[in-house]
């Protein structure tokens, strides 16, 4: 079995700066992972290192928390996807969630 490729080589720290993106990306393609996973506005530069590779790219949206609305998600995940997003990670409201307000956070997406 091929772990490398259930791995999502991740970089989500609000402060990552190109050059640690490039290496990520390159690190990704040379043990062949799943996908890199990102913020959203890193998402055009990941795609345009991976090009060529098996690996995809992915964006997270709503991260850390799950708070925005889901007009500002469903905005933040068609930029992704334009970008070139081939992978979308969605954080729920955790709040609501810890509020055990089930139906709002599976309906409404935290909103």
């Amino acid at each position: 079995m091929e772990l490398n490729k259930y791995i999502d080589h991740t970089l989500l720290k609000p402060n990552a700066v190109e050059p640690e993106i490039i290496a990520l990306c390159k690190e990704a393609k040379e043990y062949h992972f799943a996908s890199v996973c990102v913020n959203p506005c890193n998402v055009a530069l990941v795609k345009k290192e991976l090009t060529g590779s098996d690996v995809m790219t992915c964006s997270v949206i709503g991260f850390p928390f799950g708070t925005q609305t889901t007009e500002v998600k469903c905005a933040e995940t068609e930029q992704a996807i334009k970008d070139g997003a081939d992978e979308i990670d969605m954080v729920i409201n955790i709040g609501l969630l810890k509020d055990k307000k089930y139906s709002e956070t599976e309906n409404r997406y935290g909103d």
